[in-house]
This record gives C-alpha cells, sequence and structure tokens, in this order.
C-alpha cells in the first residue's frame, strides 16, 4: 500500500512549516501509519490528482485523494477504527471543532502579523511572489504595512495562550492524560511559529512551553524533524 501525504514546504524540501500539514503528520503518526510526506510548493499544489485541491494537506491513500486536515482527521478515523483514536468519540470530535476555531481565530491571526515576513522569507523563491500577491490582496495592504506591529503582538501574544494554560492546571493534554487531534490543532499553530520566526515571545518556564515540548517528542519526535528558525 502507497500512503502519500503532500505537505506545503519552504526554499529547503524538509522545511515544512504549514499549521495544517503538521495536523495531518501528527494525525498519521498517530494512528501508527506508514506514509511518505511529499514537498510541495504552493507551485506544485495545481500538479496533485490533476487538480484535486487548490490546498494542502491532500493525502493520498492508495489512490483515494482526501484534502483538509480535519477532513483528513475524520477519514483516517473512520477508515482506521482499530488504530489509536483521533477524538475518543463524537465528543472529542465535537471538542476538536471548537479548538480549531480557538486555534484559527486567536492564534493564527496573531501569528500571521509576527510572522508573515518571516514566512515570506522561507519560501521557495518561485512561491515568494504568489504568497506577496494574494496575500496582499487579502489583507488590503502590503506585508510589510500589515506586520508594522510585530512586536506589540510578541509581548500580547502570551495572554492569547491563556486558556491552554487554564487546562493545563487539570491535564498534561487536551485530550487529558494523552493527545487528541484537538492537540494537534493548538500545536500546528506553534510548529508554525517555531519553523518561520522561533518562539522567544513565550518564556521557557511557561506551561504551554512544557506542553509544547511533550508535543514535539511524541511519535517518536515526529515535530523535532525540522528545526525551529
Amino acid at each position: 500500500m502507497t500512503r502519500i501525504l503532500y505537505s506545503l514546504c519552504g526554499a529547503g524540501e524538509g522545511l515544512f512549516f504549514s499549521p495544517h500539514c503538521w495536523k495531518a503528520v501528527m494525525a498519521l503518526a498517530h494512528k501508527g501509519l506508514d506514509f511518505d510526506e511529499v514537498p510541495t510548493t504552493y507551485g506544485r499544489i495545481a500538479d496533485i490528482g490533476g487538480g484535486f485541491s487548490k490546498t494542502v494537506p491532500v493525502l493520498d491513500d492508495n489512490g483515494r485523494l482526501v484534502s483538509d486536515s480535519f477532513a483528513i482527521a475524520v477519514y483516517l478515523e473512520e477508515t482506521y477504527p482499530d488504530r489509536p483514536s483521533l477524538f475518543g468519540g463524537e465528543g472529542g470530535k465535537a471538542l476538536s471543532r471548537m479548538v480549531e476555531g480557538y486555534s484559527q481565530m486567536i492564534i493564527h491571526p496573531a501569528i500571521m502579523r509576527m510572522a508573515l515576513l518571516d514566512i515570506h522569507s522561507i519560501l521557495d523563491e518561485g512561491d515568494k511572489d504568489y504568497f506577496r500577491a494574494s496575500r496582499e490582496k487579502h489583507l488590503g495592504k502590503s506585508l510589510e504595512e500589515f506586520a508594522a506591529g510585530r512586536e506589540a503582538e510578541k509581548v500580547a501574544f502570551a495572554a492569547k495562550l491563556e486558556p491552554m494554560r487554564h487546562m493545563l492546571k487539570f491535564q498534561p493534554f487536551i485530550g487529558g492524560e494523552s493527545p487528541l487531534f484537538a492537540d494537534y490543532i493548538v500545536f500546528g499553530a506553534l510548529q508554525w511559529l517555531r519553523v518561520a520566526a522561533g518562539l522567544a515571545m513565550l518564556p521557557p518556564q511557561d506551561p504551554v512551553m512544557a506542553w509544547f515540548e511533550r508535543c514535539l517528542d511524541l511519535h517518536e519526535s515526529r515535530g523535532c524533524t525540522v528545526t525551529a528558525a
């Protein structure tokens, strides 16, 4: 059986930085499934499955294509029910949707402001013009103008993780005593920041950093296969 995950990469083919791709990587590793991770620049996405998806990750599970990190997790849960669960039941799936909202509405915008220029700098040269044009169209301003408040955002960022600190008073993972897909959602966001710009804005003694280090060590330290900025 051939199982392939197409993941976004930067200038170096091992420079995987996408938060959504990291969610899929950790989901596959959680299930104990073998797969090949194929480095994919923005310019190569259209080549996957004859234009199957405009975004990555895309999972090719022996010919069956699935896009979107959450959809991939649901597919893995339903297709491989004998493997460790990513949700622990319907309640865990609902929890993951809430965590996804928290991550993408609160954490991701802050990371974009802090790291947008860093993300642009690590891209393949062929991707930089596309990235700049598409992001500036969406933002309505230049990358530099958008990033003007990055230092203030770094100061404010720790407070946006306060819900995580509250949770960590009671358990080591969002999933409880062991991680679930909900953990990989927030992990993917912080891994994005770690790879693109580093995590210096969070003190080493922060409970969120301790949780993040635990996640880095999961699945034979899969998260450590890409170095920090």
